[in-house]
């Protein structure tokens, strides 16, 4: 048998850089990186990234081996490793844009929202066309995973992690793993039993060797058995597991994997074994001690000590701790247990009593996300009240500790989202759920920043929307998506989502979607250049307005209508549109927006030829703007007044004027100064 290399994961007193054999595979490895391929062959210069393929099944180390191969290439990638998962442990194919997406936050590049999968790719091979890495791409169900994130630069080298072949990427030679030899895997083994018990039995040791198939995670699960054992013999270990019955229906390769598992499985107490089941639940494989807690109704404290006891076995992979006022340590249910603890979910608890776990880990995740964004709002307010009253398990000490805990457990919050939407059965949840998360984002994060996250979300909402016939909530998403949409430019998806909303909205028969859907439809337009639809929408906006009496909403669409015209040349009915606008603000007592609006239709007037009109229209504005004490706008103003008496021939008014603009530009600077100085002090 081969050499293997193993990860021993959360093991109490193991460390996660312990590597065992699989010397002769490094060897193969590092010698493939050299080996002439088919473009050297061919006297032609390699056009893409050279690929390395670890090939075999989930638990006999393949992941760790790639990242053994990964550190002793380091040195001659300057760049870094990039990594990337492209499945999950429950067996999910990681989207191909979620990926991209991950790779590109790594390399430090911002990604738009909405893009989708060829745009992100092509983004990844872009940046990685100008560096030295090593991209390590675990997991990969196909070589329609892999090949679009191979960049066209040679400099890199891609170490792919497989079940099988990458038949569709050419020159590709598998490095398949078996089981480990009886010599590494004793090594291993006696990590956990040390070396007096191997010693007395080398023979026994042998024989769990062998019945583990030599597989990693196989021999790591009974060490971890005979670690919380320590007056167990290993010949009495190497007796129970040649007692256990095989699973016909499985695989002979998956027997050793799945027989370890049992052995340990059947060890726990009643009320672990629950716990450990329903972790299967836990979202993307992910959990942490709230994640136990809320599944199996236990309290925090006990749902900690029971993952800690898991990492020990071997039945978890820590993954990280972030500060324990953030939510401590994290773990992963590995893969290559997920389908048996999928099993024995179905076999032994009620489909009742999982739904039930599940909606309390979901609810759970809620009131978290809750705290997470109410601790950012200031002493007193209701949301800090309502922190108050909730458990001090969920409540965060500060805003930092809340923004590191939504940072780390990031990954898992949204895998709980998409499960909760995938559920079908827990609607309601999943709308509050996906609602918490977007207000938790935007609070730590800024709406801009989190965009690309809370695009992804804004469609999971509409699904359910569209699902359930809400029609309210369809036309709140397909407006949030669209402005994402208009804000990254792409303007004719943007124009298509807003329409939608806006028959979603006349469907809910809710005024301020359709209003807001029309207006948008006009800003689309006008966007696209087409100033005579944008005009025709405005128009429809500001009727909707004006007939429910919206004075301060009815002035702002004039405006907008205003500029449409203005745009199109037709400067009549912008000037028509301005002064509306004027008037409006002058009902509505709203003096800042007055002087603006005077201060268009003067540009208006101006573009129409109408130089002295301009110049009347244009002093009018800037006693507005004293009044209403806008430094900047009185500034913007004289210096137009500056720029129409050039042109009407008299310069020493012009010079006048702009001396005052300068002296208004000055006072202004230190306005700021000052309030910047008060609000340090």
């Amino acid at each position: 048998m081969a050499d293997q290399a193993v990860d021993l994961g959360g093991r109490a007193g193991a460390s996660r850089d312990q590597f065992f054999g699989r010397q002769r595979e490094l060897k193969s490895l590092r010698a493939d990186i050299e080996r002439a391929g088919l473009n050297t062959l061919a006297g032609r210069k390699a056009p893409r990234a050279r690929v390395l393929l670890i090939a075999g099944r989930p638990g006999s180390g393949r992941t760790a081996l790639a990242e053994e191969l990964a550190s002793r290439l380091a040195e001659d990638y300057p760049d870094g490793v990039l990594r990337a998962r492209l499945t999950e442990p429950g067996g999910r194919r990681v989207p191909m844009e979620s990926a991209a997406r991950e790779m590109l936050d790594s390399l430090g590049i911002a990604s738009p929202p909405g893009a989708d999968e060829d745009e992100l790719t092509e983004m990844v091979r872009a940046a990685l066309a100008e560096r030295r890495m090593l991209l390590l791409l675990d997991d990969a169900g196909d070589a329609e995973q892999v090949d679009p994130l191979l960049p066209d630069n040679p400099d890199c080298l891609a170490v792919a992690v497989s079940e099988g072949p990458l038949t569709a990427i050419p020159d590709v030679r598998p490095c398949t793993l078996g089981g480990m030899d009886a010599k590494s895997a004793i090594e291993l083994l006696s990590t956990f039993t040390g070396s007096v018990r191997i010693t007395v039995d080398p023979q026994a040791a042998e024989s769990i060797a062998e019945e583990c198939g030599g597989l990693p995670a196989a021999l790591v699960l009974v060490g971890g058995w005979l670690a919380a054992r320590p007056r167990a013999s290993v010949a009495d270990v190497a007796k129970r597991l040649r007692g256990l019955p095989d699973d016909g229906g499985q695989p002979t390769s998956a027997r050793p994997l799945a027989r370890a598992f049992r052995l340990v499985y059947e060890s726990l107490p009643q009320s672990a074994a629950r716990i450990l089941r329903l972790l299967a639940l836990a979202p993307g494989g992910l959990a942490d001690a709230h994640t136990a807690s809320a599944l199996a109704g236990c309290s925090v404290s006990d749902g900690r000590s029971t993952l800690d006891d898991f990492a020990a076995l071997g039945l978890l992979h820590s993954v990280g701790v972030l500060p324990p006022e953030a939510g401590g340590g994290q773990y992963v249910v590995p893969g290559c247990l997920v389908p048996m603890l999928r099993a024995l979910l179905r076999a032994q608890d009620r489909p009742a009593e999982v739904q039930l776990a599940r909606a309390r880990m979901l609810e759970r995740t809620v009131r978290q996300l809750q705290s997470c964004r109410a601790i950012t709002e200031p002493d007193g307010s209701p949301a800090r009240k309502k922190l108050a009253g909730l458990p001090s398990a969920l409540r965060f000490p500060s805003a930092p500790a809340a923004s590191a805990w939504l940072s780390g457990r990031l990954p898992a919050l949204l895998a709980s989202a998409r499960v909760a939407v995938e559920d079908g059965g827990l609607d309601t949840l999943a709308r509050r759920l996906v609602a918490a998360l977007v207000r938790a984002l935007a609070a730590h994060r800024g709406t801009e920043a989190a965009a690309p996250e809370l695009y992804g979300l804004h469609q999971l909402v509409l699904g359910v929307a569209q699902r359930r016939g809400l029609h309210r909530e369809e036309a709140a998403a397909l407006l949030n998506l669209a402005d994402l949409d208009a804000q990254t430019g792409r303007n004719e998806a943007a124009l298509a989502r807003y329409r939608a909303a806006l028959d979603a909205g006349r469907a809910a028969n809710d005024p301020y979607a359709t209003g807001r859907a029309m207006e948008s439809v006009g800003g689309a337009y006008q966007e696209l250049g087409d100033w005579q639809r944008a005009a025709d929408w405005y128009g429809r906006a500001l009727a909707q307005r004006q007939a429910r009496g919206e004075r301060a909403e009815e002035a702002r669409l004039y405006g907008r209508l205003g500029t449409a015209h203005t745009y199109a040349g037709r400067y009549g009915d912008a000037l028509r549109s301005w002064r509306a606008a004027v008037a409006g603000y002058r009902r509505i007592g709203d003096v800042p927006s007055q002087a603006r609006a005077l201060s268009e239709a003067a540009r208006v007037q101006e573009y129409a030829g109408r130089p002295e009109e301009s110049l009347h229209t244009c002093r009018e504005a800037v006693d507005w703007a004293r009044q209403a004490g806008d430094l900047r706008l009185q500034a913007a103003l004289q210096l137009r007044l500056a720029d129409t008496l050039d042109r009407l021939g008299d310069p020493a008014a012009a010079r006048l004027h702009r001396s005052t603009a300068e002296r208004l530009l000055g006072e202004e600077g230190s306005a700021c100064e000052i309030r910047s100085t008060s609000a340090k002090d």
